[in-house]
């Protein structure tokens, strides 16, 4: 078994793949190794060669952030983790979407949770379980009654951001980078096949967690309204997760260099990772027509699936 954990924990450290993009046939397959997300890690610091703090214990965790990928997941995670009650998960763990060996894996799954206290619950964010199609049921199988916080921002600028990340990451690695038209664009049509496209069409997503999990433990976070004012947000996740009240408006001060909130808490003041905030592209304004025309009605049938609706274009 202790061998077994072993091969587990380097397979997953080689593999941060993002997984199936679109549930429907033909649209991608359950492992997709490109374009992968650097995890900056969370400010929670555990000393692994440390004994853990007296009383704490490693528990599966009683929320999670399943996405989505480029909708403020980093962020979210970082400003729950101002309040005393709860405890982060210091790395992504593209744990439920794997294809083989799940039900081994569980034990691996605890321990690569915080040590937390009784009173405190435990929060993971991988932003890749929203549009897999395999985490649903398996989280379901793992914890029916799990409270999940689902971030999303408008889907067309979630798509250019997620471009907008791959292009600085395929630089920073000395790879050949494509215009954004070049990609969203295929012999005149939009190419819905681009996977920052795929994931940004909710409603399908959102359909198969629906299969498994009632809307009511599903709270959706509205990600463009959390770098604006992140504070009413946060209360409303406070009451989601039935934790007290307390995060505050002085935990934020607004960074004008940067352009986006940044955290204040225990005497120290911290803002999110270099690579978050990056400026957007400028796209063709037609093929950006043709991409929230798209959008459109998927957005629609998302706003009817979730009896609400979001102000997005």
């Amino acid at each position: 078994m202790a061998s077994f954990l072993v091969s587990l924990l380097l397979l997953v450290l080689q593999t941060y793949a993002a997984p199936s993009e679109l549930i429907k046939a033909g649209f991608g397959s359950a492992r997709d190794s490109i374009d992968p997300d650097p995890v900056p890690p969370v400010n929670v610091s555990e000393d692994s060669t440390s004994s853990p703090p007296p009383g704490t214990s490693k528990r599966t965790p009683h929320s999670i952030i399943i996405g989505v990928r480029k909708g403020g997941t980093r962020a979210l995670l970082e400003m729950l983790d101002i309040h005393p009650e709860v405890a982060v998960a210091a790395t992504e763990v593209h744990f439920f979407d794997w294809d083989e060996n799940y039900a081994k894996g569980l034990e691996w799954y605890r321990d690569l949770m915080p040590y937390s206290y009784p009173h405190q619950i435990t929060i993971e964010k991988t932003p890749g379980y929203f549009t897999s199609p395999l985490a649903p049921e398996r989280i379901c199988a793992m914890n029916s009654s799990i409270k999940l916080l689902l971030i999303l921002r408008d889907p067309t600028e979630r798509v250019i951001s997620d471009y907008t990340q791959v292009y600085f990451n395929r630089l920073e690695n000395h790879k050949p980078v494509q215009a954004i038209e070049n990609l969203l664009v295929r012999n005149g049509a939009l190419n819905i096949r681009y996977k920052a496209i795929q994931r940004s069409l909710y409603d399908v997503h959102m359909r198969n967690w629906l299969k498994h999990f009632p809307l009511e433990q599903i709270h959706i976070v509205n990600g463009d309204a959390l770098i604006h004012d992140p504070l009413p947000e946060l209360q409303k996740v406070e009451r989601f997760l039935n934790l007290p009240p307390r995060i505050v408006s002085s935990n934020f001060y607004f960074n004008q260099t940067k352009g986006f909130y940044c955290i204040r808490s225990d005497g120290r003041e911290r803002c999110l990772h270099e690579s978050k905030g990056r400026p957007h592209p400028s796209v063709n304004s037609t093929v950006l027509q043709q991409l929230r025309s798209y959008l459109r009605e998927h957005n629609r049938s998302f706003f009817r699936m979730v009896k609400r609706t979001f102000s997005w274009q």
